[in-house]
């Protein structure tokens, strides 16, 4: 399980559909083989540690339905390590299972701040609510509109700089995560044998929908 505050930009030094190799430092601390780091929101299961970088293997499945197979050697990546069970939850609950890609509509400055347009698939779209949660290469971040498949979403400084969000241009394709209490909420409302309270109109009575 992952919070979406990401610890370290690494480097890619190499990419297949088979494994990643990625140079980092912080997040190498205290990790062992075997434990998840996520890689641009994409949870990956650490095979090998060398000194300033890990291997990672990477199943063609993943590869296929995600954007790493957008990366080659040199792409910028977010890290971020599983969070400890003593940890502060500084963002959202993130898996690190990525539901689908996004295509970068526009970045744009806006006095200090930045705003970026994403358009999603219709089938992530519709877990997308405004001022809700949503991962963005493993970021997480606060969605500030939508309207129909496209969302945008305002950046403060200090998350453009630390992050590899910094260097997203229009065209691109990013990792989607949606706020996985959305599709819990869509699961247990369609239900048929659902009997409980809570349904719809209790949910947007109280503002959760």
């Amino acid at each position: 399980m992952f919070t979406g505050i990401i610890e370290e930009i690494g480097k890619v030094l190499s990419i297949t559909e088979k494994k990643a190799v990625v140079e980092c430092e912080l997040v190498l601390e205290n990790t062992k083989i075997g434990d998840s780091i996520a890689v641009n929101g994409v949870c990956l299961t650490v095979t090998s540690i060398e000194r300033k970088s890990f291997t990672a293997d990477v199943s063609p499945e993943t590869f296929m339905v995600t954007a790493l197979n957008e990366l080659k050697p040199g792409s910028e990546v977010n890290l971020e390590r599983a969070m400890p069970s003593d940890g502060r939850f500084g963002g959202h609950i993130v898996a690190g299972h990525v539901d689908g890609i996004g295509k970068v509509g526009s970045v744009t400055p806006n006095n200090g701040f930045f705003e970026i347009s994403i358009a999603l698939s219709p089938k992530e779209a519709q877990y997308v609510v405004k001022k809700g949660s949503i991962a963005v290469n493993g970021v997480s971040l606060t969605v500030a509109d939508i309207s129909g498949n496209a969302l945008k979403i305002a950046i403060i400084p200090h998350t453009f700089r630390n992050t590899c969000l910094r260097s997203l241009q229009a065209g691109e394709y990013v990792n989607i995560e949606v706020d996985i209490i959305s599709k819990y909420v869509e699961k247990f409302l369609s239900t048929s044998d659902n009997k409980s309270r809570i349904n719809e109109d209790f949910l947007k009575r109280n503002g959760f929908y």
